[in-house]
């Protein structure tokens, strides 16, 4: 999953991004409120964590938009621990609200929880067949033997059985696994899914990877095959 982090203190930023990351999540991180306006015009996020003390503004102005009408989840992440700021950032539509300082942990089991709410697109245990995929733990299994992959592939395996029956386009893969900060070559993704479907074909899956030549990729649904 993707997520924004916007936050201004750079040893804060990256302490963030590297315990997101251990978890699965692929991060893109803004310094400034206009940082985080063009961001979020670029990509699609599934949360965004959300420093208030921003140098160029009050980051409670960006909520309404960063959460797109309230479907993308927002946790507020800030020095600011009165009663007063708790109730405005809340009352603004913020998911959940986090006073710093904070164990990594912790906010990383924040994250998952938000994702994890009812209504939420992200369910956090994925099945087709005898493939599963447990999104918290980031592990993969056929007939219940694990699966070793890698991140990216992990990724990948996401976001197409979030899409099954359904053909994940090329752009909305890319923008699901890498950051804007990632270097990537112009073969990386194929080469991501060569190595989920290699994986998949040697833990004996029979679920095939689909090419759709010129758009993407996607797997069949169960009553499909």
């Amino acid at each position: 999953m993707r997520v924004l982090l916007v936050e201004d203190h750079p040893p804060l930023a990256e302490a963030v991004r590297d315990a997101l990351h251990r978890s699965g999540f692929v991060v893109d991180h803004a310094g400034t409120a206009q940082e985080a306006d063009e961001m979020a015009a670029l990509a699609d996020y599934a949360l965004v964590l959300l420093d208030l003390g921003l140098p160029d503004g009050d980051g409670l102005r960006l909520l309404p938009t960063l959460s797109d009408g309230g479907r993308v989840p927002i946790i507020v992440l800030t020095a600011r621990s009165r009663l007063s700021d708790r109730l405005a950032g809340l009352d603004t539509g913020a998911d959940d609200y986090v006073v710093k300082p904070v164990e990594m942990p912790e906010l990383v089991a924040r994250c998952r929880a938000v994702l994890r709410r009812p209504g939420d697109r992200s369910s956090t245990t994925l099945q087709i067949g005898t493939l599963a995929l447990d999104t918290t733990a980031r592990s993969a299994s056929v007939n219940a033997v694990p699966l070793p992959l890698g991140r990216r592939e992990l990724g990948v395996l996401e976001h197409l059985m979030r899409a099954a029956g359904r053909v994940a386009p090329r752009r909305l893969l890319e923008e699901a696994i890498y950051g804007f900060d990632d270097e990537v070559g112009p073969n990386a993704l194929e080469a991501s899914v060569s190595r989920l479907r290699r994986g998949l074909e040697a833990a004996g899956c029979k679920i095939p990877i689909v090419t759709v030549r010129g758009v993407g990729w996607m797997l069949p649904r169960e009553d499909e095959r």
